[in-house]
């Protein structure tokens, strides 16, 4: 029999689980089972151990909270809500609706209190990781033995699905190697999944499968029990050197008389019936999206969150007398503030690259660039999935982050190019930290969701991503990129640069770091290049994404080129004005930044009336935006082949002699 307490728990706990499904079935759209089996789960933690104001939703030392099964929005929505934050009934009610604050997922930017953007499984968990890192790594460098300034924990709830995605294998077998003591998972094990119950494909023994990972597993937890998830949440806050999972059973759709535990609550309204069933089920005599002033009493954090804050920020004045640079260097990292001798550093690094003429891979010059703005910039936190030697990521600056020193600024993260990614828009998303992280670019497919979601979520991160053509030459086609540039550039809100030396890569980073409202991909070579010899016009208007190389007289024609095709359109022009064909070269590092220019700029280098070729070393579809369909495109449209990089750019006509025959009967046509 349920105590006195029990009961008046469990309705809170029912005033989310009618929210949702009252808005799911308003909706007629959404999935009200997870978070009808998530109640009591998500209350204790919110009303008993999340620290957090709903009046400051960024107060940076709030404990992180992720719901990585997205689709259980109405959970975090109902949460949000009736704890004080500004999320009201009618935001509620306009749930999965056009321009609402409740969208179908929980997305970052569009409600006050949701940290990320979740849905795509595993993903949020992956985040939860990088949130631990971030507050790791920064309590580690800023906090002093007398003043614990940031001291904040992260708490995730996951599902089946998330844990099925090969993602979960990837971050959590890192966060139990970093031992990750602040990061608190809880596992919603009901079973279901959208095709019915999983036994028949997902049978795994998660405590096992954990313990092995080096978690701290808390078992046997039930998931509508009071008493059981204060237990289950007070271990896992108590173990301080290992991340923990709670094991938490619940029934999908709890509640329900016909529906619960069963694919049929999971992901469509429970229908007016059932709703009415469960009301009775329940004992919620209330109309749809009432909730009785008492409960919104006993549910409201506004004060405690109040005092938390004004506990921390005693703290803070507390800091910033005693530390004051320590505390100006961390509000500028966390306001992001770039650095008062950015601007010089990137002055004097121009300088500096230019005095060196010989060839280089731009791996290499990229490798150069951290060398001179890292120690300018100690907010940039590195890694590699594995290719740090190849992807020339660690500079004279980095230092490994491990359990050795967590106040490091590189991260190994072994072979976890998807995981890698999705951490890093965590450690984005955290605050203080701008995250970069190298792989070839061919692996840029393991890890183009994550991509995907730090441009959506307009986060800054930085991907490394080198070997970028069949110019990586013997590893052969699974490892040579063709379509990965176009595709790369088809995701909104990404830019891709592809410098052509080590000027334009020094310009990449600068746009990288300085662009504040989404990520940037720096597109590298493996083979060496020429170094540009760029006047000081030129460096301004490389700046603006593309612009024009040696300007000549009356062109008849000008050739588009990116990376390692630009001195090639180089050695192209030069042969053809000794045939008096005056053929004008357009580097185009970033497509995404030239687009952005105004229409008079664009019209200049690229003029309407000439004849316009594109040369890249990858699929060709995405240049006839810029050359018109009538246009010339030089590149690669299928597969590369093993063998050293010059015979293969002669193979697939990528060399002078067949770009000359090609370029030579095109300009023939009339």
């Amino acid at each position: 029999m349920e105590s006195l307490n029990q009961i008046n728990s469990r309705q809170l706990a029912n005033a989310i689980r009618f929210l949702s499904i009252d808005a799911v079935e308003l909706a007629k759209s959404g999935h009200p089972g997870a978070p009808m089996g998530l109640a009591e789960a998500a209350m204790v933690l919110w009303l008993n151990y999340l620290k957090h104001n709903p009046k400051n939703p960024k107060w940076f030392n709030r404990d992180r909270f992720v719901l990585s099964n997205g689709h259980a929005s109405m959970l975090i929505y109902s949460l949000l809500h009736l704890c004080g934050y500004s999320l009201s009934i009618s935001d509620l009610k306009s749930f999965r609706q056009l321009h609402s604050a409740t969208p179908g997922h929980p997305e970052y930017r569009e409600t006050p209190g949701v940290e990320t953007t979740t849905g795509p499984l595993g993903q949020g968990l992956a985040n939860a990781v990088g949130f631990a890192i971030a507050e790791r790594n920064l309590s580690a460098r800023f906090n002093k033995k007398n003043i614990e300034l940031i001291n904040n924990r992260t708490f995730a709830f996951v599902g089946d699905g998330c844990l099925m995605e090969g993602i979960s294998h990837e971050v959590c077998s890192l966060a139990g190697t970093l031992r990750l003591g602040k990061l608190n998972v809880l596992y919603d094990s009901n079973g279901i999944s959208i095709d019915g119950d999983i036994k028949n494909w997902f049978s795994e023994n998660i405590a096992e499968r954990f313990s092995a990972y080096g978690w701290h597993v808390i078992e046997n937890v039930d998931g509508h029990n009071i008493e059981s998830l204060n237990k289950a949440y007070s271990s896992a806050i108590d173990n301080h050197d290992r991340p923990s999972i709670i094991i938490c059973k619940t029934t999908i759709g709890y509640g329900s008389p016909n529906k619960s535990g069963t694919a049929d609550s999971h992901g469509a309204a429970l229908g007016e019936d059932e709703i009415k069933k469960t009301r009775e089920a329940l004992h919620w005599n209330y109309d749809p999206f009432e909730i009785p002033t008492t409960f919104y009493e006993s549910w409201d954090c506004k004060k405690k969150g109040e005092v938390a804050e004004r506990e921390w920020n005693s703290i803070l004045e507390k800091y910033k007398k005693d530390y004051p640079e320590d505390w100006e260097e961390l509000d500028r990292r966390v306001n992001c503030k770039l650095p008062n001798n950015w601007n010089q550093t990137i002055q004097n690094s121009l300088i500096e690259i230019q005095k060196d003429k010989k060839s280089e891979a731009t791996r290499k010059s990229s490798q150069t660039v951290l060398n001179m703005i890292s120690p300018s910039t100690p907010e940039l936190i590195g890694g590699s999935a594995d290719l740090t030697g190849s992807n020339n990521t660690f500079s004279t600056s980095s230092r490994a982050l491990n359990l050795n020193d967590y106040g490091g600024n590189y991260l190994f993260y072994g072979v976890r190019e998807f995981g890698m990614t999705a951490i890093m828009n965590g450690i984005s998303l955290y605050g203080g930290c701008i995250p970069y992280g190298g792989t070839f670019l061919v692996f840029s497919d393991y890890a183009r969701n994550a991509v995907r979601m730090a441009a959506l979520m307009k986060i800054r991160a930085v991907l490394v991503y080198t070997h970028d053509s069949i110019g990586l030459g013997e590893d052969g086609p699974t490892h040579q990129p063709v379509e990965h540039l176009q595709a790369l550039r088809l995701i909104p809100n990404l830019d891709v640069w592809r410098p052509a030396d080590r000027t334009e890569t020094l310009i990449g980073w600068q746009s990288s770091i300085e662009k504040k409202t989404g990520p940037s991909c720096l597109i590298l070579s493996r083979q060496s290049m020429p170094q540009l010899d760029l006047s000081q016009i030129e460096i301004q208007n490389l700046k603006k994404g593309g612009y024009i190389l040696k300007n000549i007289d009356n062109p008849i024609a000008c050739i588009i080129a990116t990376g390692s095709e630009v001195s090639l359109a180089l050695e192209i022009a030069s042969a053809l004005k000794q045939e008096s064909l005056a053929i004008q070269v357009v580097s185009m590092p970033c497509s995404q930044v030239f687009d952005q220019q105004d229409e008079s700029y664009k019209k200049t280098v690229l003029p309407e009336s000439i004849k316009k070729i594109a040369i890249e070393a990858g699929s060709t579809d995405l240049w006839y935006k810029y050359i018109g369909k009538e246009g010339l495109a030089i590149g690669i449209n299928q597969f590369g082949a093993s063998a050293p990089a010059d015979i293969l750019f002669k193979e697939f006509e990528l060399d002078l002699d067949n770009c000359l025959i090609k370029i030579k009967n095109y300009l023939r046509q009339p």
